[in-house]
């Protein structure tokens, strides 16, 4: 492994994920990247629901977009993303398929009005698992 390098890789429709990635990127100076769907997702509030809620119910893992980064000289990589449903959006569940994790350390944040990141955990743990990844039992405060 390396000499602790980390990275940041975040979801954000809204921008608060991208807030919240951006100040702990400020406290730890990982990289930064923004995850991006090959198709974007409405502008739209209402669109973004339906959109997001026929994924999750259809158990759809949209494509991801852009090009995506390479995790070898990373050993810690944060994930973060907004809840959705009391879950991480399904790109989330694209990432850890497109992606290895393998001897990772995966640090989920998540940013909601109403629901803890502890309630995301149980799938976030078994994406990391199916991965390869170690996910991290630390908790971060980026106010």
């Amino acid at each position: 492994m390396n000499q602790g390098k980390a990275l940041i890789i975040y979801f954000s429709l809204t921008g608060n994920t991208r807030r919240a990635a951006e100040k702990l990127q400020k406290k730890t100076g990982a990289d930064l990247y923004q995850l991006q769907p090959a198709t974007p997702y409405p502008s739209d509030y209402d669109g973004i629901v339906a959109a997001g809620e026929y994924e999750k119910d259809h158990h759809i893992h949209p494509r991801l977009g852009g090009k995506l980064p390479e995790l070898a000289s990373y050993d810690k990589i944060y994930v973060g993303y907004p809840t959705w449903w009391a879950q991480p959006p399904m790109i989330i569940h694209s990432l850890f398929e497109v992606l290895s994790f393998q001897d990772k350390v995966v640090v989920p944040f998540s940013t909601s009005v109403s629901t803890p990141l502890s309630e995301t955990i149980s799938v976030i743990e078994k994406l990391v698992q199916k991965s390869g990844g170690t996910l991290s039992q630390g908790k971060i405060k980026c106010r």
